[in-house]
């Protein structure tokens, strides 16, 4: 038999848990992201409560999102990177995005076992979650638990995304830096380059040099024959092309300074307050969209008609766009 699920937490022990995240106590931290990832109404109303009392100590970190397809070695290089940055006297959290299976619907969540140094050091916190059917390689609610990682004192926050593919740009509308990693034998890839991820990207990153430095240099001077043919999406900043071995922490510390470098020259050019607000505003139609879509599911009269609409379309006895109009009508009563 499962378990019932928690309830939702009372007035006193929401105000303690607001005081517990704002302390940087893991556990809190742990339960509050629990709280905004749950699915359930009650909980809901608590994770909206929570959001609105740690907003003001939320937004100050540097937000790197990192992408790229299995095997490139994402996590160990955010290990790497997240060892450099505790040594520079940063607080680093990372947020891991496990694909969800279409079938199960369940996720391996293994980043923690794949980051063994990391996920033990003080000043560090690793979250893994699983997609459960979001698109663009990102969790639901990863904006809102940048959120709370920030009001907890993690100044900066890494998310690594699923990576599958040309889809994997939500991350992008939700971190202020974004960075592409690949291999040195990237020569297929580069056939399919036209837009969506690569336009996106702030920072390209040839991993796993070590294994093949010839090969390693071909693919940057490859790929920044590539980048010079697409638009940027930062005016005024080239896409740079770095070699990096994260298995032996080789030009970790050549990547951040790229990323600082970012920083101050979107800061000095107002993007990056723009960017912020952008994202802001992006959120919030995301949330409102994602509200109407569920009060659209639980209309009484749409839950009635549905599974009919539907096994009228899977049979050819109605369109989907016929279907769509009325389950629509349905739900504005008309």
């Amino acid at each position: 038999m499962p378990s019932d699920p928690p309830a939702a937490p009372q007035a006193g022990e929401q105000a303690a848990l607001v005081r517990g995240v704002l302390a940087g106590d893991r556990r809190a931290l742990a339960k509050a992201i629990t709280l905004v990832e749950s699915t359930l109404p009650e909980h809901r109303r608590g994770a909206a409560a929570l959001l609105e009392a740690l907003l003001p100590r939320s937004g100050e970190s540097l937000r790197v999102g990192i992408s790229g397809a299995p095997g490139v070695g994402k996590s160990t290089f955010i290990e790497a990177l997240g060892i450099y940055l505790l040594e520079q006297g940063r607080r680093v959290a990372v947020l891991a995005v496990d694909p969800s299976s279409s079938l199960s619907g369940g996720s391996i969540l293994g980043d923690k076992t794949r980051m063994e140094r990391l996920s033990t050091a003080e000043n560090a916190f690793i979250r893994p979650s699983p997609t459960a059917g979001s698109l663009g390689g990102v969790a639901a609610k990863t904006r809102e638990v940048i959120s709370v990682c920030e009001a907890a004192g993690y100044d900066v926050i890494l998310v690594e995304t699923v990576g599958v593919g040309q889809s994997e740009t939500a991350v992008a509308e939700m971190v202020d830096v974004f960075a592409l990693l690949q291999m040195p034998h990237a020569g297929d890839d580069l056939q399919a380059i036209k837009k969506g991820i690569v336009e996106l990207a702030h920072l390209v990153v040839i991993n796993k040099c070590d294994l093949d430095p010839s090969a390693a240099a071909a693919a940057r001077r490859q790929w920044e024959n590539a980048l010079g043919m697409l638009h940027s999406s930062s005016p005024g900043w080239r896409t740079p092309v770095l070699e990096v071995s994260a298995a032996q922490a080789t030009g970790i510390d050549a990547f951040w300074r790229q990323v600082e470098s970012y920083r101050h020259a979107m800061t000095q050019s107002g993007e990056w307050a723009d960017k912020r607000r952008r994202q802001a505003v992006d959120w919030m139609w995301s949330l409102i969209d994602a509200g109407l879509h569920e009060r659209f599911s639980e209309h009484p009269e749409v839950r009635s008609q549905l599974a009919r609409f539907t096994e009228d379309v899977a049979h050819g006895r109605a369109t989907p766009s016929g279907a769509a109009a009325e389950l629509l009508q349905l739900a504005h009563g008309k």
